[in-house]
């Protein structure tokens, strides 16, 4: 870089002026994020740890992680100074809304030296809501080993549920044909869950907490058409008025 610059006032002859070679001096930046009293609790928790202080060294305020207005971005530079941290400039903040007293705002070594406004990063807007699946339905049959698990509501099965497959749901169970394997309702506490099927030769019926297997069913009950529900805490089974049941096994 030249030692020397030339200043033109007017008409007036150019006149040398003798200036010192440049130096590059190599700042702290700080970076405050919110909330601003517990970043400071982990500023202080950090300068008892670190082996080195800010005392005499330059510190850039970078602020562009927070939105502060000038009274704050003053009380937070007081704060500072109470830690013995000087603030040589600040960053990430509009000129514009800058009061004097303040220290003055900079512009890093690799953008172009004008004026930028940084402000908080916009929210991405909101995708549009869309309704809660309270129930599914299985339009098929569900097959042996098959598992089918919907916490969120009622489970409906237009086919059959085949042995060894298991339905599981939040609320009800509705099985428009054969129901061999596991069928549990109320996984999530839903008392008044009930299990439905047009023929149950079921290996385990279960609302809640409380469950019969194959052996405890009924044998008058089967390849009946049943609803199964609780009483208190007593597993009910009882047939329902028949349906045609063609196509259905």
């Amino acid at each position: 870089m030249s030692k020397l610059a030339r200043l033109r006032s007017g008409d007036a002859a150019n006149a040398a002026v003798p200036l010192h070679d440049a130096h590059l001096y190599a700042a702290s930046v700080l970076t405050p994020r919110s909330p601003i009293m517990d970043w400071l609790s982990d500023l202080d928790a950090a300068l008892q740890k670190s082996e080195h202080s800010f005392p005499d060294r330059p510190v850039v305020l970078d602020l562009a992680a927070v939105r502060l207005s000038p009274h704050a971005i003053a009380h937070l530079i007081t704060n500072l100074e109470e830690r013995r941290i000087r603030i040589l400039g600040i960053e990430g903040v509009d000129p514009a809304e800058m009061t004097g007293g303040l220290p003055p705002v900079l512009c890093r070594h690799n953008q172009k030296p004008r004026y930028r406004t940084r402000r908080a990063p916009l929210q991405a807007p909101a995708p549009p809501q869309t309704e809660k699946l309270t129930s599914l339905l299985i339009d098929d049959f569900v097959r042996s080993g098959q598992t089918i698990s919907f916490i969120e509501g009622d489970v409906t099965v237009v086919g059959s549920v085949g042995s060894g497959a298991e339905i599981v749901a939040g609320g009800s169970i509705h099985v428009y044909g054969t129901l061999r394997g596991r069928a549990m309702a109320g996984a999530r506490g839903n008392t008044q869950a009930r299990i439905f099927c047009q023929a149950l030769e079921a290996e385990l019926l279960a609302i809640g907490p409380q469950f019969k297997t194959a052996d405890e069913i009924e044998e008058d009950l089967r390849h009946e058409p049943v609803q199964v529900w609780l009483e208190g805490l007593k597993l009910n089974i009882s047939v329902m008025a028949p349906c045609s049941k063609a196509g259905l096994s």
